[in-house]
């Protein structure tokens, strides 16, 4: 009879449940201050960070399904945000990017993520965030290279 499959050591789970234990800790930060739900940081994180995108895009490059980034693209344009723009080659394409304001809400909440990640890396001591980076870097480089070869 094989072994019991013992869930708290399979990585997976590990990596989603730590994963959502840290999202959570720091969603009470900008929700507190801003009012914005986990999509909306996010949707304003990407298009901070990277620029004009698509909203499809948005849903790639932050994981998320194209109903919670349509969501938080409205929420975002009615705060006055986010701004869009139609494609000239495609009407069916449209840009969006952070306007004034956004872009202002942007850098105060980058802000808060790089105080928030600070006190992470007291909280777990020196080195330590160093070390879970370059972790995730060997199961992303690893994974990414098996997905080349077929595996």
């Amino acid at each position: 009879m094989p072994a019991p499959f013992d869930l708290e050591s399979f990585l997976p789970y590990r990596l989603n449940r730590a994963a959502e234990l840290i999202s959570l800790s720091f969603a009470r930060e900008y929700k507190q201050r801003y009012q914005i739900t986990r999509p909306e940081w996010r949707t304003l994180a990407a298009l901070g960070s990277v620029g004009r995108m698509t909203a499809t895009q948005v849903g790639v490059h932050s994981n998320m399904h194209k109903t919670k980034v349509s969501r938080a693209v409205h929420a975002l344009e009615q705060r006055r945000w986010l701004k869009r723009a139609e494609d000239d080659a495609d009407r069916r394409i449209e840009h969006l990017e952070l306007s004034v304001l956004g872009q202002k809400a942007y850098r105060e909440i980058a802000a808060l993520a790089r105080a928030y990640q600070e006190s992470l890396e007291q909280t777990l001591g020196q080195g330590a965030i160093g070390r879970i980076e370059a972790g995730l870097a060997d199961v992303e480089q690893a994974l990414l290279a098996g997905a080349r070869k077929g595996h």
